[in-house]
């Protein structure tokens, strides 16, 4: 069994890189839309507000650790071939859940369209990163 070492120093910048696209995404570009989707109330103030951040960059780290993974397994050493992984990572493992889960919760089409678009650039652009600082 061949054991990776994998570099952590990748795997957070990765992560922060996850996390940041994500305040951007959810925290100015489709904040007022994406508020109104999920129900939140105009001006309504999140109560422990640092949770839900500390929680999203611990499960980009996670992610981030998985996708180098994956990255080292495909020998990718260029971008250009992160990007695919991660692509390929969203289309098979991510993608179904989420539209599924929205089916079910019985979501709207513009809110899976929000969050799915958001996953996949996050994870393209991590498994980019992985791959670029050579992970492996």
């Amino acid at each position: 069994m061949q054991i990776f070492h994998v570099s952590p120093l990748a795997v957070f910048y990765s992560a922060i890189a996850q996390w940041l696209l994500g305040a951007l995404w959810y925290g100015y570009v489709f904040k007022t839309r994406w508020k109104v989707l999920v129900g939140i109330p105009e001006g309504e103030k999140p109560k422990n507000a640092w949770f839900p951040l500390v929680a999203s960059f611990i499960a980009d780290l996670i992610l981030s650790m998985v996708l180098a993974h994956v990255v080292m397994w495909y020998h990718a050493t260029a971008m250009s071939k992160g990007l695919y992984i991660g692509a390929i990572c969203w289309a098979g493992f991510m993608a179904p859940v989420m539209f599924t889960e929205h089916i079910f919760e019985r979501r709207p089409a513009k809110l899976f369209a929000i969050n799915a678009a958001y996953w996949l650039l996050a994870m393209m652009m991590g498994g980019g990163i992985l791959a670029n600082l050579n992970v492996g």
